[in-house]
């Protein structure tokens, strides 16, 4: 349970002509939030502002795959991937997230800035299961080695087919 919520089997489907948009500052705090946002999120934009962007995370997902979106922001780059997130009723919405570092004119990261769309069903189908397998292998690590064996699972599924998480992800 998180923040008093708790989740339900209840999915919210986004339409195709859906974008989720945030923007955040460089820890993470919510800064802009579009209406199709706080729709799903099932927050108002002033209990959105300021609040950190992990409000909408769901306990389903495992933190290697978002240790994985940070390494690859702070590397620069942008982050492509499935994401279950879960709203303030405790339903959930599956989303295809891009993040991208927002940066001043010198080039140091400000902020970031955030779409999601509707994910394939299809990548739905087969990220779910793999992030409760992660999930699970988190669980049974414990808090130390969590995260690392988590990612092995990743590792394990994608190094042989010469393909990164987000390799595959784009792939999909």
């Amino acid at each position: 349970m998180k923040q008093g919520i708790t989740p339900v089997s209840r999915e919210r489907v986004m339409r195709e002509e859906d974008f989720i948009v945030s923007k955040t500052d460089a820890k993470g705090r919510i800064t802009y939030a579009n209406r199709i946002f706080m729709e799903f999120a099932g927050y108002r934009e002033s209990e959105l502002l300021g609040v950190q962007h992990n409000i909408v995370r769901h306990p389903d997902m495992p933190r290697a795959v978002f240790k994985l979106m940070w390494e690859t922001l702070q590397a620069g780059q942008e982050f492509f991937g499935y994401v279950k997130n879960m709203a303030s009723d405790g339903s959930f919405y599956w989303t295809f997230a891009n993040v991208t570092p927002t940066r001043d004119e010198r080039g140091t990261t400000i902020g970031y800035y955030s779409v999601r769309r509707r994910p394939k069903q299809d990548a739905v189908a087969y990220f779910a299961p793999l992030y409760a397998e992660m999930l699970a292998r988190e669980k049974a690590a414990g808090p130390k080695t969590a995260i690392d064996n988590s990612r092995q699972i990743l590792t394990a599924r994608f190094q042989p087919r010469g393909l990164s998480y987000e390799a595959f992800v784009l792939s999909m």
